[in-house]
C-alpha cells in the first residue's frame, strides 16, 4: 500500500511575528493520504488459528553496574533477590545484614516464544528496571527463567545487555540521551520447551482469522481461495474468521497452507477515520475522510504574565533596608476569530478546508470534535 504524506502547512508570514509559532505547530500535523488499495497476500491480512506467538516474562537480576544499580534501602526487593540466588549457591548471609549494594538491579524480562519453537532455538529478550536503578549500560543478566501464563517454565535468559542510550553527570548538572533504564538482549534466551500446536486437531479443517475484522475482506478472500483452487474449498463464519477444508495429512497440509498464504487479495477500502494522539499532537485521516459544508468560528485567547523585580534603596544613614519590589504586568491578547466555510468531498478538499483555519494541533482537535459533534465530519473520531 503507498502512502503519500502531506502537511498542514499554512503561510503566516503575513499576519505578524506569530507566523513561526504557527507554522511549528502545524509541522507537528500529519496527514496520511492513502491511494486506492492494491491486492495483498493473505498472509498480509489474516492468520491461521493456533498459529500465534507466547509471550514470556521472567524476574531477574542485572550485575556488573558501574554504581548506578538499585539503592537496596528504597528497593529492598533487590536484596532479597540476591540473598534467594546467593543461598541456592551455597552462600548464606547473615540475617540482618545491610547490604548496600550499587552495581546490582533488579530488573523484569521479556520476550515472545514463536509458534512450532523447539528447545536450544534462541529468542531475543528485552530487559527493563523495576527499581531506582540510573543506568543499566554495561550490565549483565544473570540466568532468568520465563514463565508463560500458565507459571511454566519454557526459556532461560541470561546475557550482556544491550542498552543504546548515554548519560554523564557531573556537579549537579546532567545530560541523558534515550532510555537507560532499559535494554535488549539479541538472542539473550534459549528455549527449553515448545508450545505445541495442534493443526489436525479437527480433522483437516483449518480457520483463518483476519487481524481486522471486515464482511467486504472476508467475503473477497473466500472467493479468491476457492477460485485458486476451483472448487469450494473456504466458508466464511463471519467478519473474522473464514473456514478452509484442509487436506488431513500434514506433508499436504503444509503446502495447502503456503499456497492459501500466497493467495493475492484487494482488501475493502477502511472505514472512514481520525486518529488523535493527545501526547504528540498529531491528527492523522485516511483517505475515506469527507467534510460536509459547515461554519467555523476559531480564536485563540493568550495570557502573558511578565514579572520583573527592581530593588528599592533607602537614602544614606536612614537606617533602611534594601528591598527587591516586584513589578508585574499581565497582558491579555485575543486572536481575531469569524466565520469559515469548511467542507470537502475527499482528502485534499478536507486538508486544505482544514489548512485554512490556521489552528494548532491542540485547536484543531477541539475543530474536528464539534464538526463530528455537528453532523459535517464524516468519519470515526479516535484518540490514542
Amino acid at each position: 500500500m503507498m502512502m503519500q504524506a502531506s502537511s498542514f502547512s499554512t503561510s503566516m508570514m503575513h499576519k505578524g511575528p506569530k507566523w513561526l509559532v504557527q507554522l511549528v505547530s502545524a509541522v507537528l500535523i500529519t496527514v496520511i493520504m492513502v491511494l486506492p488499495a492494491s491486492a495483498e497476500r493473505i498472509q498480509e491480512l489474516a492468520d491461521f488459528a493456533g498459529v500465534r506467538d507466547n509471550p514470556l516474562v521472567g524476574f531477574g537480576l542485572v550485575v556488573g553496574l558501574d554504581g548506578t544499580g538499585d539503592q537496596t534501602m528504597q528497593a529492598p526487593f533487590t536484596g532479597q533477590s540476591l540473598s534467594n540466588m546467593l543461598r541456592q549457591l551455597g552462600i548464606t548471609i547473615p540475617a540482618g545484614t545491610n547490604m548496600q549494594l550499587r552495581n546490582i538491579a533488579a530488573v523484569m524480562v521479556t520476550a515472545d516464544l514463536p509458534p512450532f519453537s523447539r528447545p536450544g532455538q534462541r529468542l531475543d529478550v528485552n530487559v527493563s528496571s523495576v527499581g531506582n536503578a540510573r543506568s543499566l549500560k554495561g550490565g549483565t543478566l544473570l540466568m532468568t527463567p520465563l514463565k508463560g501464563a500458565d507459571g511454566e517454565i519454557y526459556a532461560i535468559a541470561q546475557g550482556n545487555l544491550l542498552v543504546p542510550g548515554a548519560g554523564a553527570a557531573a556537579g549537579g548538572a546532567a545530560v541523558q540521551i534515550n532510555q537507560l533504564g532499559a535494554g535488549r538482549i539479541p538472542g539473550g534466551a534459549i528455549v527449553e520447551e515448545g508450545v505445541p500446536v495442534d493443526l489436525n486437531a479437527r480433522g483437516g479443517l483449518l480457520e483463518l482469522v483476519l487481524k481486522e475484522a471486515d464482511f467486504g475482506t472476508a467475503k473477497r478472500i473466500v472467493d479468491a481461495i476457492n477460485e485458486e483452487f476451483g472448487c469450494i474449498m473456504a466458508k466464511g463464519v463471519n467478519g473474522r474468521v473464514i473456514e478452509l477444508n484442509g487436506p488431513p495429512s500434514d506433508d499436504q497440509r503444509l503446502g495447502f497452507m503456503a499456497r492459501v498464504e500466497s493467495i493475492q487479495v484487494t482488501p475493502t477500502e477502511a472505514p472512514a477515520r481520525v486518529v488523535f494522539n493527545a501526547r504528540t499532537g498529531s491528527v492523522v485521516m485516511n483517505s475515506a475522510v469527507t467534510l460536509r459544508r459547515a461554519a467555523v468560528a476559531h480564536g485563540n485567547l493568550s495570557v502573558v504574565i511578565e514579572t520583573q523585580f527592581q530593588v528599592s534603596q533607602p537614602p544614606p544613614f536612614s537606617g533602611g533596608e534594601t528591598v527587591v519590589v516586584p513589578e508585574t504586568q499581565i497582558t491579555i491578547e485575543e486572536q481575531d476569530s469569524f466565520l469559515r466555510l469548511v467542507g470537502g468531498a475527499d482528502l485534499t478538499e478536507v486538508v486544505s478546508a482544514l489548512n485554512a483555519l490556521g489552528a494548532s494541533p491542540q485547536d484543531l482537535m477541539a475543530i474536528l470534535e464539534a464538526l463530528k459533534a455537528s453532523g459535517s465530519l464524516r468519519a470515526e473520531l479516535e484518540i490514542i
